[in-house]
């Protein structure tokens, strides 16, 4: 029987391991290979950008570096600090992110922070830097998020639908009450059909990275493609929290979900008042 099945699509795959190989005995897991993928392709990116617009492609490179420590760093303190109840018997499992527990966010706002360091370092613009920057991070999520799909973690409840996806359930990471209801026995296996929200999230931000790209080169003004990415992630971000099932909690409030409404709101209006802004400008001129 398939480790993981797409039923409704006919697509089987019968073995995906986490551990993609070893080296000397240590396991490298496909979770950290493909949030490296990630990286490899935005800093790619960037530097293609970067040239076309002018900028020196170096500067991406070394903001790669920069962030490369403090993204992770930022993904995980996230994290830890929203699911304190996990590590506070065994505080020493904070610093095992082989085992997954990355969120997003904590990275994005860790990056922001770098950022603003980086260009006072460098002497450079902000704005125009980050609207490089911002197509670039879509892509590395949208790649960095099939990691959770090999280690069998970051899906919705049960569905039946086209995307539905089967995990053998001693696989899964974690099984919710909700979702162990409707388990499926085939042939003796017993599966968990569920939503695969990481692939919702994933394919996403390949659309956004599409959309970002397309007015990079018809952007009316500074900082309006980092303020496009935020509207856009927090609008997508939002609706697939909102079918998660391992949301991280605050007060019995989805943090995430709540600060993709706001960061969507929020960004929505600033870009709103700078289109207006500069719509005036130009009928002055």
């Amino acid at each position: 029987m398939p480790e993981i099945w797409f039923p409704n699509l006919g697509i089987k795959i019968n073995r995906l391991s986490r551990e993609a190989f070893s080296v000397f005995g240590f396991s490298v897991y496909w979770y950290a290979i493909l949030i490296m993928l990630g990286f490899a392709a935005a800093l790619f990116l960037a530097r293609r950008e970067a040239k076309r617009i002018g900028h020196d492609p170096v500067l991406y490179e070394d903001f790669t570096l920069w962030i490369l420590i403090v993204g992770i760093i930022g993904a995980r303190a996230y994290y830890v600090i929203f699911s304190w109840d996990n590590y506070r018997n065994n505080p020493l499992e904070v610093f095992n992110i082989r085992e997954g527990g990355l969120a997003i966010y904590g990275g994005i706002i860790a990056v922001f922070f770098a950022s603003l360091v980086f260009v006072r370092l460098k002497r450079i613009s902000l704005l125009p830097f980050l609207d490089v920057i911002a197509p670039c991070v879509a892509v590395a999520q949208a790649i960095g998020r099939l990691g959770n799909f090999v280690n069998r973690e970051v899906f919705g409840g049960y569905t039946d639908g086209l995307f539905a996806m089967r995990y053998r359930a001693e696989q899964a990471a974690a099984i919710p009450p909700s979702v162990a209801e409707h388990m499926i026995n085939e042939n003796g296996v017993l599966y968990i059909q569920v939503q695969p929200t990481f692939l919702y999230e994933s394919l996403w931000n390949v659309g956004l990275f599409a959309l970002l790209t397309y007015f990079s080169r018809r952007k009316r003004f500074d900082g309006q493609i980092l303020l496009m990415y935020f509207i856009g992630y927090g609008i997508g971000r939002f609706w697939i929290e909102g079918i998660r099932t391992d949301q991280l909690m605050l007060g019995g409030v989805p943090v995430s979900q709540a600060l993709s409404a706001i960061l969507a709101v929020l960004c929505g209006v600033i870009f709103i008042y700078k289109l207006k802004t500069e719509g005036s400008k130009c009928s002055k001129n």
